[in-house]
């Protein structure tokens, strides 16, 4: 059973988002329109990324842990991450937006972003020779600047709050991933191509990703869901 274990973590993030899509107050199945463009588009560029990666060596992939069935480099169990993990956590951010509305002031917003922004960037900069570091420090901070840009502040506030939110899942999930919880990782890194610091055995590194994999998401799906409601003001 072993060599399903990255498949069975996949399925089991995607249940319960999938099986609550229907329910009568979030209605995440009415969201659909807006969130599969964003999921397809943004997994297309992650992709190429992971592709690109997995073939330099600066990540890999367990044999164990696997079915065996590859997309060019890529397992199929990563491709589907790329559609089942923003699946599910989209789904967290509408939960959270229905119960819980609130979000950081302005001042708060701008002032996390803009400390984000110069601090992925100088990361990013001074570690160009390590791979993972350095693009994904200074891509992470290119999407930032980019999304403040079109929204200002009226997403990244809730998007703060559902980044936080969303660790307690990413932790079971990455942690799963790297090695916590099994005695080889599915998932193995070049330590020369990141900073070789760890949260438990997450690398640092997989933080700033999973903030640009969710952002450029959210961005997306906003972005239709706006361009929806501006041609449909009755929600017709």
């Amino acid at each position: 059973m072993e060599k399903y274990l990255y498949l069975i973590l996949n399925i089991a993030t995607l249940l319960f988002p999938l099986l609550w899509s229907f329910e009568s107050k979030v209605r995440y199945a009415k969201k659909w329109f807006a969130l599969f463009p964003a999921i397809f588009f943004t997994a297309a560029l992650y992709l190429a990324w992971d592709q690109w990666f997995t073939v330099m060596g600066v990540w890999g992939f367990n044999e164990k842990y696997l079915t065996g069935i590859y997309l060019g480099s890529l397992p199929l169990e990563e491709c589907l991450f790329f559609i089942i993990v923003p699946f599910s956590t989209i789904f967290i951010y509408e939960v959270l937006q229905f119960y819980f509305p609130q979000r950081p002031t302005v001042s708060i917003t701008k002032g996390i972003t803009l400390l984000l922004i110069g601090v992925l960037v100088v990361i990013g900069i001074l570690n160009l020779d390590k791979w993972y570091t350095g693009v994904n420090f200074t891509l992470v901070a290119l999407l930032l600047a980019i999304h403040y840009y079109f929204f200002r502040d009226k997403i990244l506030g809730r998007f703060y709050v559902f980044y936080l939110v969303h660790l307690i899942p990413f932790l079971l999930f990455n942690g799963t991933l790297t090695g916590a919880f099994t005695s080889e990782p599915v998932v193995f890194y070049d330590d020369a191509e990141n900073l070789g610091l760890r949260v438990f055995t997450i690398p640092i590194e997989d933080f700033i990703y999973s903030m640009g994999l969710m952002l450029m998401n959210i961005s997306i799906y906003e972005k239709i869901k706006q361009r929806k409601t501006i041609q449909s003001p009755l929600g017709l």
